[in-house]
């Protein structure tokens, strides 16, 4: 991926955080301060980004600590199910909690179920952040989320530094402490592995569209959950890594419908014959009766 491509990824990931400073930046323009040109981030934002590595490897031996407090590896997780992984820091007061409401929300209108088709994996880049913390968040999300067995399969984790900044770095993930508010600036986005650990596709701000999760996590699957009609949307769909969505192929689309028009007036010829066929037969036995 070309660095132009990978600086317009992040500029677009980081458009909810640029919100957080825009009552600064509206009253330097009122004080008749210029605003910096539109390609350039803002202060205490120049390190805050996504830039996406598809098909990278998440690392399989990194240690965390999960909500009880156990050590796990990454790969403990790896093997079956296809994972959405997502960074927060659990003390957030902005992005975070509204990231996972999002992501909650749109994982209930996913038939597919935490725990059964896939698993989620919270990650906390903060290394002061306790498993105590991952716990009460997990008794939160998993309640809003509200379906069976979702405990065993959304997995809270906190980390050490060591271990946070492999991860962010494999993953693309940019953030920047800001001393001065106790707070970290960062983007939001969800990134669907394959069961592997395989980056597959990145999903990015705070609200996800239900479609485009599903056909991510059937993606990641490579086929091994979702139906007929995943395939065929898959076949009609087609991820943008710039944008983060999935966009109608045209071409597809065409050559689908051209595939069922032809089936469609192949079955029709087809009852015309068998039509045409029974009335020779009926006629043809009039005939031999009246004989």
């Amino acid at each position: 991926m070309s660095l132009k491509k990978n600086n317009s990824i992040s500029a677009a990931s980081v458009s909810l955080a640029v919100t957080l400073l825009a009552a600064s930046a509206s009253a330097q323009m009122n004080n008749g301060v210029m605003s910096p040109p539109a390609n350039t981030r803002p202060p205490r934002l120049e390190n805050v980004g996504i830039e996406q590595h598809l098909d990278a490897q998440v690392p399989p031996d990194l240690t965390f600590r999960d909500d009880t407090g156990k050590t796990v590896k990454l790969g403990d997780y790896f093997g079956h199910k296809p994972l959405i992984l997502n960074l927060v820091y659990y003390n957030c007061t902005m992005l975070c909690g509204e990231a996972l409401a999002g992501l909650s929300s749109a994982m209930r209108l996913v038939k597919f179920d935490v725990g059964n088709e896939f698993d989620v994996v919270t990650v906390s880049f903060d290394p002061r952040e306790t498993p105590e913390m991952a716990a009460a968040k997990k008794i939160d999300y998993v309640k809003r989320y509200g379906r069976a067995n979702a405990a065993a399969g959304w997995h809270f984790l906190t980390g050490q530094p060591n271990s946070i900044n492999a991860l962010t770095k494999v993953v693309g993930f940019q953030y920047q402490y800001d001393p001065k508010s106790n707070q970290y600036a960062h983007a939001t986005a969800i990134m669907v592995l394959t069961p592997q650990g395989r980056i597959s596709r990145y999903f990015y701000g705070v609200d996800f569209p239900p479609k485009d999760l599903r056909m991510g996590l059937v993606e990641a699957s490579q086929g091994k959950i979702g139906n007929a009609v995943d395939q065929v949307l898959l076949y009609c769909y087609h991820y943008d890594p710039e944008t983060g969505k999935y966009g109608a192929m045209v071409s597809n689309i065409l050559r689908l419908a051209a595939a069922a028009t032809i089936l469609i007036m192949g079955i029709f010829l087809f009852i015309l014959w068998r039509l045409d066929r029974s009335v020779t037969r009926k006629k043809a036995a009039r005939t031999r009766y009246a004989q």
